[in-house]
């Protein structure tokens, strides 16, 4: 049985080699010119660390790659027989040959789970990607829920599709944003992960194929792993311009994938905003496939830059309901101590989630979803938006000042919105990055964790909740890690800084 659940053309091998960096590509050594097998080596590594090429992808045969990248079919050989003995290539005679990543990988880093409390005193915690609630507008809006209560406390209190009142609110901002939803296309979660995690026991069973960005949201990722799925990655298009559409054409046809998971909005984790045209495409793709598009919503209201244009929402090119689930929460966009969140699909897959949730959680807080009914109803919800977006954007401008001025060395695009940046750590291990900068009191999740079998080793995702001198000390400490990185140094425990925030 092949052990490839993507393949990549000869073609497109060929022009994503072209595109490196020739500092990337390790073309030279010691000012001497590499072998041409040596230089292809490299290249295919590199496209597999970066996740640029996913893991489990079936490499061109060496005929055909010689033919696109114009060297012998002995230079593809040799190059092949080198990924072979790193472990970045595995092979089976009939099944051709597939990356991989060697066993001896540096494992991804904690970082996404929130921080203890009492370690804020000493620890700038760059894992978790959420901000301080939106004061007043917290306040009053749980001050206003706690007056509508009385009317539901003397019911049993479960709402397996969400409060009426809510549903409501919900498609009536769909309906307000051009996209005609009614109530009963609305079910109310816990949360955007409770969301995604309905429709994968609707949708998908163990061992099925899951198409997704490559890189995406780490905990989204995991929480598929869990269920069972077989993740298949689609890397983004080049310089993070969107989706690379032909890629997710070729793996809708190859691999088949049940569903997939994209992010079209200021993507978790590098912020980039898909275009309306490929949108367009991607849904068009979709369906063709047969394929459950579902669409991750939950940063599309975050647009920091005021200039920015706003695509139409995915589910837009999909009026029928037969391709596109789209979920939607409060927790980004207003706080993430508000778990509530939202699917938006097709009335019977609605009806098919609320009565599969009589086996996980029955349904959300009362409370919490009045309270977010309330904003929606009295232009609290835009009042918010607006506190947040002004918080995300001084964070996000303090953090790539910092950048610049302590890690020139390292690359990234400024999103235009969304609360997280990409950054590429100048050829060093995002994983040791990471482990360095625990121990110098800055917390980072590295690359690793948004990608698929280990790829992404050369990134690090810095969240925009810190700004000021904070987001200042935070890049000297990250410089810090990456000194001894760089250096080889010896990680000394002691070697802590304390910074109150």
């Amino acid at each position: 049985m092949a052990q490839w659940t993507s393949a990549v053309g000869a073609p497109q091998l060929a022009r994503l080699l072209r595109s490196q960096d020739p500092r990337d590509a390790q073309l030279t050594s010691a000012g001497r010119r590499l072998p041409a097998y040596r230089s292809l080596a490299d290249g295919v590594r590199l496209l597999v660390l970066e996740g640029r090429v996913p893991v489990a992808a079936r490499l061109p045969a060496e005929r055909e790659l010689a033919a696109a990248f114009n060297v012998s079919r002995t230079t593809v050989a040799a190059a092949y027989e080198a990924l072979r003995a790193e472990g970045f290539l595995e092979s089976r005679r009939g099944s051709g040959s597939w990356t991989a990543v060697p066993a001896g990988n540096p494992l991804p880093t904690r970082g996404l789970e929130p921080l203890p409390p009492e370690a804020a005193g000493s620890m700038i915690d760059l894992g978790c990607a959420a901000l301080p609630a939106p004061e007043p507008w917290l306040t009053r809006a749980v001050q206003g829920a706690m007056a509508e209560l009385p009317l539901y406390a003397h019911t049993h209190g479960d709402y397996p599709a969400g409060l009426p009142v809510l549903r409501q609110a919900l498609a009536d901002r769909y309906t307000a944003r051009g996209i005609p939803t009614m109530p009963e296309q609305i079910m109310v979660t816990t949360g955007a992960m409770g969301a995604v995690a309905a429709i994968c026991r609707l949708c998908t069973s163990p061992g099925e194929r899951v198409a997704v960005d490559s890189p995406s949201y780490a905990n989204i990722l995991q929480l598929m792993r869990d269920a069972g799925a077989r993740l298949v990655p689609v890397a983004l298009a080049d310089k993070l311009a969107g989706w690379d559409i032909p890629a997710w054409r070729q793996v809708m046809r190859d691999a088949a994938p049940r569903m997939a998971y994209v992010v079209a909005d200021f993507h978790n984790p590098t912020g980039t905003l898909a275009t309306e045209d490929q949108r367009r495409r991607l849904v068009d793709a979709a369906r063709s496939a047969g394929t459950l598009l579902v669409v991750d919503e939950t940063m599309a209201e975050l647009q920091l830059d005021r200039d920015t244009a706003t695509p139409s929402p995915v589910c837009a090119f999909d009026p029928a309901g037969s391709a596109v689930i789209t979920v939607g929460s409060a927790s980004k966009a207003f706080w993430a101590g508000m778990r509530i969140g939202w699917v938006r699909a097709a009335p019977d897959i609605i009806r098919s989630l609320v009565a599969a949730r009589a086996y996980s959680d029955l349904g959300s807080p009362v409370l919490e979803q009045l309270a977010i009914a309330s904003l929606l109803q009295t232009g609290g919800w835009e009042a918010a938006i607006g506190i947040r977006r002004e918080q995300a954007r001084e964070n996000r401008d303090a953090i790539v000042e910092a950048l610049h001025r302590h890690l020139p060395d390292w690359e990234f695009s400024v999103p235009r919105g969304g609360l997280t940046l990409w950054a590429r750590t100048g050829g060093l291990s995002g994983s040791r990055i990471a482990e360095a900068g625990e121990r110098l009191g800055v917390r980072v999740p590295s690359g690793p964790r948004f990608g698929v079998d280990g790829a992404f080793e050369g990134f690090v995702r810095l969240p925009f909740t810190v700004s000021g001198a904070v987001a200042d000390e935070a890049a000297v400490r990250l410089a810090g890690a990456a000194r001894l990185v760089a250096t080889g140094a010896p990680l000394d425990t002691e070697m802590r800084h304390t910074f109150v925030a």
